[in-house]
């Protein structure tokens, strides 16, 4: 069971898309799991066959927990075999303690095998999903193409219940990262105000070229100068865990989303500094829309070796973060607002937006921050380096 948040401390099994005999390959998603942020796509990161299936559907197990075992695997040893249908009661005496029994559930492979937003999708569309004949998925499993390729000729069947996102459990889930956050980190906050007069200008400039879904909004150009400005100062990027700071090699930056009807979420845009501006918007599509599905995979929600939040042109003018252990900084931005402006001498109104940076004092001080805020700054005023 993977760790998908510093908040995780057990998860519940509600899917399986793999079955014994079956190949996997690093990246294939081969289960569902269920936790307070939503129905999450597991990944696996090995390549073999999957020999044993250890823990069964409806089974809420402890991070940690051998969910598989996977034959062939170069360097995997391999786990203890536990029979599936006790799977769940292994953890230990706290477990057992909360967690009552449960019944034992029909085998994966006699079970309609569909992904959750295929699910989602079907419900809103009044389509059985027993009808769909095209089954894209591994192992057969119903995708969200399937569903939509079948859509057309479905005839309606009845309604269905709507699995989403339970958003009580979510603000448990916040409530406990974030103050795990204020009393174990020593937050230290910096703000800079920036012209963006140069970004807003070369936005215009782009997007009078594009058509309206290739576009990009001024969050893009934040998030790349604050990926490209890590390299500068990379102390700021990476994890601090078991009383030492982990530097990370890669970038990936965690971008906050906000849920509708409340929340928060910041599933991974991975290697954030190398992808062109075009490429990061995709990304941010793509990762909004999922999110809001609750249809995140897990490598996105474990990855973030840096978070960055943007208000948008509702939110307020600043805003400060609080980190999300185990990183070690969060960079914010605030709404964009015309001020006048010293330029050259002379006064002139000018887009501006401030932004602001908590970072963690174990790791940094003030004048890493600043070095990095000063980055940020200067890569914003030239942003067809971007």
């Amino acid at each position: 069971m993977p760790a998908l948040g510093a908040d995780m401390e057990a998860g519940t099994l509600v899917e399986w898309l793999v079955k014994p005999g079956d190949r996997v390959k690093s990246g294939d998603v081969v289960a569902v799991v269920e936790t307070q942020k939503g129905a999450i796509e597991v990944e696996i990161f090995l390549e073999g066959v999957v020999s044993n299936i250890l823990v069964p559907v409806g089974a809420r197990v402890p991070v940690g927990t051998v969910l598989a075992q996977i034959d062939g695997a170069p360097g995997a040893a391999p786990p203890p075999v536990i029979e599936p249908a006790v799977a769940a009661l292994k953890p230990g005496p706290q477990i057992l303690a909360e967690t009552p029994p449960r019944p034992v559930v029909t085998p994966p492979g006699q079970r309609l095998r569909i992904t959750p937003a295929a699910r989602r999708r079907a419900a809103a569309l009044s389509l059985d999903p027993a009808t769909i004949v095209k089954r894209t998925g591994i192992d057969g499993s119903i995708r969200l193409a399937d569903v939509e390729t079948c859509a057309s000729g479905a005839k309606p069947a009845p309604p269905s219940v709507k699995r989403g996102l339970d958003l009580a459990q979510m603000r448990q889930a916040i409530a406990a990262a974030m103050s795990r956050s204020k009393r174990e980190i020593p937050h230290y906050y910096l703000t800079e105000m920036v012209d963006l007069h140069a970004a807003s200008t070369w936005i215009e400039r782009y997007n009078a070229e594009k058509t309206p879904v290739e576009r990009i909004l001024p969050a893009v150009l934040f998030l790349k100068a604050a990926a490209l400005a890590l390299r500068e100062q990379p102390q700021l990027n990476g994890a601090y865990e078991n009383g030492a700071f982990i530097p990370s090699s890669s970038i990936h930056v965690g971008w906050a989303i906000s849920l509708r009807g409340g929340g928060l979420i910041a599933p991974a845009i991975r290697d954030a500094d190398k992808k062109s501006l075009a490429e990061l918007m995709g990304a941010m599509r793509d990762l909004v829309e999922r999110a809001r599905r609750g249809n995140l995979r897990s490598s996105e929600l474990t990855s973030p070796t840096v978070t960055v939040t943007s208000v948008g042109d509702r939110g307020a003018e600043s805003v400060t973060g609080i980190i999300y252990p185990p990183q070690v900084a969060i960079l914010g931005f605030g709404r964009v607002v015309t001020r006048p402006w010293v330029v050259d001498g002379r006064i002139e109104t000018r887009p501006l937006v401030t932004v602001s940076l908590a970072a963690d004092h174990r790791v940094t001080d003030g004048h890493i921050g600043g070095l990095y805020l000063a980055a940020v700054g200067r890569l914003l005023q030239e942003p067809d380096k971007l």
